[in-house]
């Protein structure tokens, strides 16, 4: 790294430094906790691990950048970022208590609440639906998968994701041949497999795209469905009343390595890939550049919770069949422990 770098970072955490000092600082005067501790002076880093919903690429480029620029440490943390081996695996071990907080799909979480488990959603890590249908350059328009093969994962919310892009397009969803591939949509329409997939724009588009440019995206919220927060950093309601400052500070950590990020691309990306290095620097690039304005979309600050955005979401997942019922979003939201 070059000394004009080094400058850059050195300004860049230090503006990011006084900022996240004044939240912790400014949320020290109202807010107590058992985790908090009454002593004068240094006090020891409070460990707290997340999870993340999948495999890690650029849209957890925040969360990087919140450990390798040592937001969380200033906060007080030891922050530990996990990735599970399955996208079930960060669901089941944070209601197990084996995690203190862990980034869901929307949906996912949803479905929690539905089976009756107490899991509370505190900050949204994107504004935008990255949900989306992709497809061979012949698709034209999502309509013309009638009569042809599409590839969903399995899970729940991917033939949702299906039938609204195809609805939306003023196509018969029933018309279309659904076929479980995974997560493995990349080369099923690579090898021709499927004419289409159900996957993140933000990531397999991309990915697809860098290899066949004339890959036809179709994303969710441009055929109906609402601008909704894709991902949101979860926690259990047992682990939110017991270490309330903790969860506090982790979050003002998280949205200042988000905010770093925003205003240094560049820095951010080399966050992500230091901690990553298995991650190719070309495609995260393309990656990190296509999903940073979905961070901060339509939002007043990073991680709102918009009431209006999630009441669309509810009554979206609730047509499509995801939900039976719209969750109390007064208990499955918890926009207290924004920063």
């Amino acid at each position: 790294m070059g000394d004009r770098a080094v400058t850059v970072r050195s300004i860049a955490r230090g503006a990011a430094t006084l900022a996240v000092t004044g939240l912790l600082l400014g949320g020290c005067a109202g807010n107590s906790g058992s985790d908090q501790s009454g002593d004068q002076g240094p006090r020891p880093l409070r460990d707290v691990t997340l999870l993340l919903d999948f495999t890690a690429n650029p849209v957890h480029t925040g969360i990087f950048a919140a450990t390798a620029e040592g937001f969380d440490r200033e906060a007080g943390l030891n922050l530990s970022v996990r990735e599970p081996s399955a996208s079930t695996d960060a669901l089941k071990l944070l209601a197990a208590g084996s995690a203190d907080l862990a980034v869901l799909d929307i949906h996912d979480l949803g479905l929690a609440r539905e089976k009756g488990r107490n899991i509370v959603g505190v900050m949204a890590l994107v504004q935008q639906p990255l949900a989306a249908l992709l497809a061979s350059p012949a698709i034209t328009t999502p309509r013309a998968l009638e009569g042809r093969s599409a590839g969903v994962t399995g899970l729940p919310s991917d033939s949702a994701v299906l039938r609204s892009v195809v609805t939306g397009a003023g196509g018969d969803p029933k018309r279309v041949r659904e076929i479980t591939i995974g997560f493995n949509a990349v080369p099923a329409l690579l090898s021709g497999r499927v004419a289409g997939a159900t996957a993140f724009w933000n990531v397999e588009g991309v990915a697809l795209r860098s290899k066949r440019p004339a890959t036809k995206i179709f994303r969710i919220d441009q055929y109906g469905a609402p601008a909704y927060p894709e991902l949101v950093i979860c926690a259990t309601r047992q682990t939110l009343r017991e270490r309330p400052q903790v969860i506090r500070d982790t979050l003002a950590a998280i949205a200042q390595g988000y905010r770093f990020t925003i205003a240094h691309p560049a820095l951010g990306l080399d966050d992500l890939l230091s901690r990553n290095p298995g991650l190719a620097q070309p495609l995260a690039k393309a990656q990190l550049d296509a999903v940073l304005p979905a961070f901060t979309a339509g939002a007043k600050s990073f991680g709102e919770l918009n009431a209006a955005r999630l009441r669309a979401w509810a009554a979206w997942d609730v047509r499509f069949a995801i939900l039976t019922t719209a969750p109390d979003l007064a208990l499955a939201f918890d926009r207290s422990f924004l920063p």
